[in-house]
C-alpha cells in the first residue's frame, strides 16, 4: 500500500476560469497551487501570450495617459519640433494608440524571452517542467500584478499622496518576485536552491550583458572623440 504524497498536485476534474487561475495565483501562493495551475489543460504558452499582450495594453494605456502629456510637453520645450503635434484629446489619442500596441508587443516578447531563459536554466537543474507550463503560471501571476499596478499608478500621480503608491507598489513588486520563485519550484518540482538560480541567473545575465555594452559603447565613443579632439588640435596647430 503507497501513501500519496501531500503536495502533489490535484488535478481538477474542471480547468478553472482564467480569472479564478489568477485569484489562485495570487491568494493562494505555495508550490502545490502553481503545480495545479501547471497540470491544467488550458496550461499553454499561446494563451499566457494572449494574456500578457493584453494586459500590456491597458497597462501601457494607463502609464501613457499619465505620462505622455508631459513627456510630450518636455520634448516640445527642448526644441525638437514634437510641439506640431498639438495638445488635447487628439493628441493624447495619438499618443496612446500608437504607443500602447507597440509596448505590448515589445512587453509580450521580452516575457516570452525570460521565461525561456528560465526555464532552459530550470531543466539543466532537473526541472520537470516545460515552457508552456512556467509561461502560463508565470502569466497567471503577472498579468493580474500588472493590472493592479496599472491602479497604482495612475493614484501615484495624485501630488503628495502619490509617494505612498509607489512604495506599495514597490512592495508588491517584491512579492510577484517571491511567487515567481515558488512557481518555478512548484513547476518544476526541485528545491529552492535551483529555483532561486532558475530566477537570478538570467537577470545577472541580462545586467552584465548590459554593463558590457555600455562599457564596450563607452569605450569607442572616447577613442572616437579623442580622434576628433586630436584632429580639431592638429588643424588649429599653425
Amino acid at each position: 500500500m503507497t501513501n500519496q504524497m501531500p503536495d502533489a498536485p490535484m488535478m481538477p476534474t474542471e480547468a478553472p476560469s482564467f480569472i479564478q487561475t489568477w485569484i489562485n495565483a495570487l491568494t493562494k501562493p505555495s508550490e502545490r497551487t502553481y503545480a495545479e495551475i501547471a497540470a491544467s489543460p488550458k496550461a499553454k504558452a499561446m494563451t499566457a501570450y494572449l494574456w500578457v499582450f493584453l494586459g500590456s495594453i491597458v497597462t501601457s494605456l494607463v502609464s501613457l495617459l499619465v505620462q505622455g502629456e508631459t513627456f510630450r510637453t518636455r520634448l516640445a520645450q527642448s526644441g525638437l519640433g514634437m510641439e506640431r503635434l498639438g495638445t488635447g484629446f487628439g493628441a493624447v489619442a495619438l499618443t496612446l494608440l500608437c504607443g500602447a500596441p507597440i509596448i505590448a508587443i515589445l512587453g509580450t516578447v521580452v516575457f516570452a524571452i525570460i521565461v525561456a531563459l528560465v526555464q532552459w536554466i530550470a531543466k539543466m537543474f532537473g526541472g520537470k517542467g516545460t515552457n508552456d507550463q512556467l509561461a502560463y503560471v508565470y502569466a497567471a501571476i503577472g498579468v493580474p500584478y500588472s493590472l493592479i499596478s496599472s491602479v497604482f499608478i495612475l493614484l501615484s500621480a495624485i501630488p503628495y499622496v502619490g509617494f505612498c503608491f509607489r512604495i506599495l507598489l514597490a512592495l508588491a513588486g517584491i512579492y510577484i518576485f517571491v511567487l515567481q520563485v515558488m512557481a518555478v519550484k512548484g513547476v518544476n518540482q526541485f528545491g529552492w536552491g535551483p529555483a532561486f538560480g532558475a530566477v537570478l541567473i538570467p537577470i545577472f545575465a541580462v545586467v552584465l550583458v548590459c554593463c558590457c555594452v555600455v562599457f564596450v559603447g563607452a569605450s569607442v565613443m572616447g577613442v572616437a572623440l579623442g580622434n576628433v579632439f586630436s584632429s580639431i588640435n592638429q588643424s588649429l596647430v599653425p
